[in-house]
């Protein structure tokens, strides 16, 4: 799951007076206004030119923290909610979500509000939900990892105790739009780890909340939902407040406050990754409808003006269909002005030798999301080594795993796939060694741990071993 938007600090009108280290002058600007250019000003790429691999370069280079002033602001917000606490917490939600609570007290929905945004949705939401809980539990039950031991001929038993952790945070985005799918897939797998407390976090911009999202936390067995957003979120999550109970690993994605956010608080708490933008590639071999092709280009192009939508395909006037259906189809899109962004930005159609070179272009680029949209993907997915998903065939549209299919939706982004795994129950459990040594085991290990303990110069631990050897 990609980086997405949220309220931006920029918009702020209210000063903090209250604690220091966070000044309006931290703020960046506003991005002035994009002038949305004409469809046809997409990329077209040809990796039998010179200069193929440079432009490629071009268009894969992100920084999830481009801008110094993200990073001021997110640490003098952390600073300030590690020193006061609530306080700095009402403070920033005032400033930056529009709307003042009454109290700490107030930041907290109680889980009769959850229950009862639950009992208020609409028959077929709800069914849908439930659908979706439902897969996502089934698959991730097939992750779960059991304790193991074995015992050596001497009686040593030697294994692994796995055990979930005890107090997850869970961030879910609520600016530009709301994402329950992200309750979903986070929750449901921290609950099948066995993970004690959730702790739900979600900005609430003019005071309003989601319902839909409040749903889905009461679906999935949140314990705790603070309406609260941004950096302020993650340092609360991270340090503990009054009101707000510190956690022990903090998922889920943000935008690029959050993301800095994340990155400082590190090693304070777990974190699952650090999330850049919304990333799909579809490998075509020309016998997708083509308007499948654009529209599943368009479905996370429309994310964010920096969402990144490739296709790779070896059949040029293919390529030419597809971008006729872009052209055509974004008309009826209401984002379209995203997605033009996006697309213009950092999206591309590129014309490649053969399949087999698709292939070698994705694991370079490591996708978030990789559509195998050809006749036979079976046959592409032995060469196929990082992407986050990798959806196989005509049928399987990405948007199926954002919400539905049951594989995690919390994927690698920005070229972390090459060293990282989609979000599951394997973030939420921790693994302890079992060394449960005999007294013939003490013989024979000890006079191994002392030599080379004193090969080390590590004198008591040498005779920490001898002992046991009288």
């Amino acid at each position: 799951m990609p980086l997405r938007g949220q309220h931006n600090h920029q918009h702020d009108i209210l000063k903090v007076q209250h604690w220091r280290g966070f000044q309006a002058k931290n703020v960046p600007k506003a991005a002035p206004a994009i002038e949305f250019t004409a469809m046809h000003a997409i990329r077209r790429l040809d990796s039998r030119q010179p200069g193929f691999a440079s432009e490629l370069a071009k268009l894969l280079a992100f920084e999830s923290a481009q801008d110094p002033a993200v990073e001021t602001t997110a640490r003098a917000i952390l600073d300030a909610v590690r020193q006061h606490g609530d306080s700095a917490l009402l403070e920033c939600t005032a400033k930056f979500d529009r709307w003042v609570p009454s109290g700490a007290a107030a930041l907290e929905l109680d889980r009769a509000t959850l229950s009862a945004s639950l009992t208020r949705l609409p028959a077929d939401v709800r069914g849908a939900l439930e659908t979706a809980a439902a897969r996502i539990e089934s698959y991730h039950r097939r992750q779960l990892q059991p304790s193991w031991q074995y015992t050596e001929p001497d009686g040593t038993v030697l294994g692994q105790q796995i055990t979930p952790i005890d107090r997850a945070g869970l961030y879910v985005p609520g600016g530009k739009a709301a994402y329950p799918s992200s309750v979903l897939m986070n929750a449901m797998a921290a609950k099948v780890a066995g993970v004690r407390e959730l702790v739900m976090v979600t900005p609430t911009p003019d005071g309003v909340v989601n319902e839909t999202v409040l749903a889905a936390a009461a679906l999935a067995g949140v314990d705790r939902v603070f309406r609260i957003g941004g950096a302020q979120a993650i340092g609360a999550l991270a340090f503990g407040t009054e009101t707000v109970p510190a956690v022990d690993k903090v998922v889920g994605p943000g935008n690029a406050y959050v993301a800095a956010a994340k990155r400082f608080v590190f090693g304070v708490v777990g974190i699952d990754m650090v999330a850049g933008p919304s990333e799909i590639l579809v490998i075509a071999d020309g016998t997708t409808d083509p308007d499948w092709v654009a529209m599943d280009l368009f479905s996370q192009a429309e994310h964010d003006e920096i969402a990144q939508a490739i296709l790779l395909c070896p059949d040029a006037d293919y390529i030419d269909r597809v971008h006729a259906s872009m052209t055509r189809l974004i008309e009826t899109m209401p984002r379209s002005a995203i997605i033009r962004a996006s697309l213009n930005n950092r999206g591309a159609l590129i014309l490649v030798r053969d399949l087999a070179e698709a292939c070698e272009l994705s694991n370079q680029i490591a996708p978030e999301h990789l559509e195998l949209s050809v006749a036979a993907p079976a046959e592409l997915l032995p060469a196929i080594r990082h992407a986050g998903a990798i959806f196989m065939g005509h049928f399987s549209s990405e948007s199926l795993g954002d919400y539905c299919a049951g594989p995690n939706h919390v994927l690698p982004t920005s070229r972390t796939a090459r060293f990282s795994s989609p979000l599951g129950v394997y973030d939420f459990q921790k693994r302890s060694s079992i060394i449960h040594v005999s007294r013939d085991g003490a013989h024979t290990l000890g006079k191994v741990a002392s030599t080379l303990a004193r090969a080390e110069s590590l004198e008591a631990h040498a005779q920490s071993a001898d002992f046991r050897l009288k």
